[in-house]
């Protein structure tokens, strides 16, 4: 055995980087980083990067935190923009909410309102017919009941019934109807607006009579109408309002409203209007 003592090698310590490399690595990795944002599609958290970086590395936050709070903004962003898209997707006709809704003032049961608020009936695939005298609130109980499901992450379509009539002229020419009515089908809440004050053209009815065939015990068409749904063979031909009746008051909420126009009392007290000077 050899006496020569053998000498270990003892790693060198590395020289520290100068902190303009530093940075300039850290500005790679970030440009990286967006890159693969982009490829990925995660324009959120693109957008967060320059944000909540820099904060995390000034505050030394733990690894799981940045990555929480950058899927926590691409989450909502997301969210955001799948309430713009739902909305628009809608054609609400006004705008209106429950936020300018005034339930005393309506002669729907206060009960009966919370409890069609809670959209617990669209879930059951349930039907609603709210009915009465033009200017009692219908359509705008109707949309708002609708903006309450946007916002619960529900999609709904908004159709007066001459749409419906359009609808079925427009598809009838490569006659391709039932596809139409079947796509507007999968919406959760179908809301068709202001039956009742006109005869319905053969068309509408037609298109009437078929989303509501469609949409029987699949999805919740809500309608409101000047007329009720019993009357409907005085607007449109007995054989199609039979059948729609039949099938639109099966499973279906009924929401009665009465009383005076509360455009022609917002109008007849000067409330309709500012004053002028």
């Amino acid at each position: 055995m050899s006496d020569t003592t053998s000498t270990l090698s003892v790693p060198r310590p590395r020289a520290q980087a100068p902190a303009s490399a530093v940075a300039a690595t850290s500005g790679a990795a970030l440009d990286e980083a967006i890159a693969l944002t982009r490829n990925l599609k995660l324009p959120h958290i693109r957008r967060a990067l320059t944000e909540i970086v820099p904060v995390a590395k000034a505050q030394r936050w733990d690894p799981a935190e940045v990555v929480r709070a950058l899927l926590a903004k691409e989450a909502a962003g997301r969210n955001a923009s799948n309430l713009r898209t739902r909305r628009q997707h809608a054609a609400f006709p006004t705008g209106k909410t429950f936020h300018i809704w005034n339930e005393d003032a309506s002669s729907i049961p206060v009960p009966t309102q919370s409890a069609l608020r809670t959209l617990e009936w669209v879930g059951r695939r349930e039907n609603l017919c709210v009915v009465g005298p033009s200017g009692t609130g219908k359509s705008h109980f109707c949309e708002a009941l609708g903006q309450a499901a946007v916002d619960a992450g529900m999609s709904v379509t908004w159709f007066t019934i001459e749409d419906l009539g359009a609808l079925v002229r427009r598809h009838r020419v490569d006659d391709s109807v039932s596809k139409a009515v079947a796509r507007i089908t999968r919406t959760d809440l179908i809301i068709v607006d202001d039956i009742g004050l006109l005869p319905i053209s053969p068309d509408a009815a037609e298109g009437f009579y078929r989303l509501v065939d469609a949409a029987s015990e699949r999805r919740s068409p809500a309608v409101s109408s000047n007329l009720h749904p019993a009357g409907f063979d005085e607007i449109m031909p007995k054989t199609l309002a039979t059948a729609t009746v039949d099938r639109l008051l099966h499973h279906a909420h009924v929401a009665v409203t009465q009383g005076d126009s509360h455009r022609l009392n917002e109008a007849t007290t000067g409330r309709g209007v500012v004053p002028l000077n």
